[in-house]
């Protein structure tokens, strides 16, 4: 268990020293007036308290990902701890304070048009359909994922479908009522009850003596996944472990919380602060897969039996660890952080139509018109095989993320900042994201050695296309903010 709390030691430590470097390469300014206040409507654009941004923000990022993709990173073994802590620190770190950031500094916009303003007006009609196919699935996902587990706990009658409606139901009035009446009142509630169910498996984990394995330097090259040959670590686990490590889905989140804050010395603590508090669920959860069923074969035994489904896993773990009582409230604390990602996802994508469409928001008739056509688009592919919707949700939100860190490396070019910080986790994004794509069953099953040189050859073709497209372009008349 040492591995264990060397890597949260990291991860806290990382808070206080990377998280102050990427503070300090954006340059915040405390007096600059926020779009909370210089836009303030009552609907979208409302000042909250830092600890309620804190939270609303944790619980739009930390929805099925941080633990069902831990469970499922969890059987390549204790590799999968590296990418946590450093994927955590210098990508997705990175990834969402400088997301969120930009929002903030471009009166709180959607990461699509910041986008364009960066990156040019093609990317930008590429990043809006990205986007909106990726809130839209990351909705589906989060809504469908709870009904399952709420139908296996309660009575016959309250099936997926029946719990589909009612969750539905609440992801409609989360989306069109002012942030501040739903969100921002039962969030904290939510908050406080997902990290109870964290601190409370973890505490029982470390109590039980569950024999959690240590990270050595030849388990970089030992693939410890059931099945070696078709799950290569990379890029395998690096989709699988998304939102514990780095999550394009933040960056859609990121202008929600924009719109909410006071000032700029907020964000450190908002964006980069709750991206390692998802890192900490991650790693717990990681740890407790790898050691609750006796080991990783064992893990890989009981995943492959029951077809990869996280969900009974987290329900065996979650009642084993704290009894029937215990269980259930865990349970609990993990249907409520998916359904307070989906809520918040659809409120996204509203969002983004209203900016693509300079469709003004005050009127909950004009929020309808925008959210109603999106949840019958949901709903309908929710009937689809929900491992099918996973899979591809994971390679889109990790597709996005790099498009985002390109878009953070091209703005620090052109400011003369430290660019480097985002380049380099861009490239490395770059190679997963084509690479997977390329192996993976859903993908084009290439042999490896044919798509690990395509990542490689389309990672240093960006690189020096932003170098050279950047530079171009650093002495014309767009502004730097």
């Amino acid at each position: 268990m040492v591995t264990f709390f060397i890597c949260i030691v990291v991860l806290v430590l990382g808070y206080y020293s990377y998280g102050l470097i990427c503070e300090r390469v954006f340059g915040i300014d405390r007096n600059r007036v926020t779009p909370a206040t210089a836009l303030a409507d009552g609907v979208d654009y409302v000042v909250l308290p830092r600890w309620k941004s804190f939270l609303i923000q944790f619980l739009n990022i930390a929805g099925l990902g941080p633990i069902f993709g831990a469970v499922a990173g969890a059987m390549w073994g204790p590799v999968a701890f590296l990418w946590i802590v450093l994927g955590t620190l210098i990508a997705g770190g990175v990834h969402d304070y400088f997301s969120g950031m930009l929002s903030l500094r471009h009166s709180g916009k959607s990461f699509t048009e910041i986008t364009g303003h960066y990156l040019g007006a093609s990317l930008k009609q590429g990043m809006r359909i990205l986007t909106f196919v990726l809130l839209i699935m990351v909705g589906t996902v989060f809504f469908v994922g709870p009904a399952q587990i709420l139908a296996d706990l309660t009575v016959e009658w309250l099936s997926v479908v029946v719990w589909s409606a009612i969750i539905l139901a609440y992801y409609i009035l989360s989306t069109v009522l002012p942030i501040d009446q739903l969100i921002g009142r039962l969030y904290p509630v939510f908050g406080a009850v997902f990290l109870a169910m964290t601190v409370a498996l973890g505490v029982a984990m470390v109590y039980g003596g569950l024999p959690v394995p240590e990270w050595s330097m030849d388990m970089l090259s030992n693939n410890q996944h059931i099945h070696p040959e078709k799950f290569p670590v990379f890029p395998m686990l690096f989709i699988t472990v998304a939102c514990g490590a780095v999550s394009g889905f933040h960056a859609t989140q990121s202008p929600l919380i924009a719109r909410c804050l006071r000032h700029e010395g907020q964000g450190r603590s908002v964006f980069y602060g709750t991206m390692v508090t998802e890192g900490v669920v991650a790693m717990v959860w990681a740890a407790i897969s790898m050691s609750y069923f006796g080991g990783i074969r064992e893990l890989n035994v009981f995943m492959d039996e029951r077809s990869g489904n996280a969900a009974m896993a987290v329900n065996e773990i979650c009642t084993g660890l704290l009894g029937r009582l215990g269980g259930i409230l865990a349970i609990i604390g993990v249907v409520v952080a998916p359904i307070t990602s989906g809520d918040t996802a659809f409120r996204s994508a509203r969002l983004l139509l209203a900016d693509i469409f300079n469709f003004n928001q005050k009127a909950i008739k004009n929020r309808l018109l925008l959210a109603l056509p999106m949840f019958a688009v949901a709903f309908a592919i929710s009937r689809m095989d929900f491992g099918v919707i996973w899979r591809y949700f994971a390679w889109t939100n990790q597709t996005l993320a790099t498009v985002v860190l390109w878009t953070v490396a091209a703005y620090l070019i052109r400011s003369s900042k430290n660019y480097w910080i985002a380049l380099i986790p861009a490239v490395f994004m770059t190679n997963v994201v084509v690479a997977y794509i390329l192996i993976a069953p859903e993908g084009f099953s290439l042999p490896h050695g044919i798509s690990y040189g395509c990542g490689l050859l389309v990672g240093t073709g960006l690189l020096l296309y932003t170098f050279f497209y950047i530079y171009r372009r650093k002495k014309r008349e767009v502004p730097v903010v």
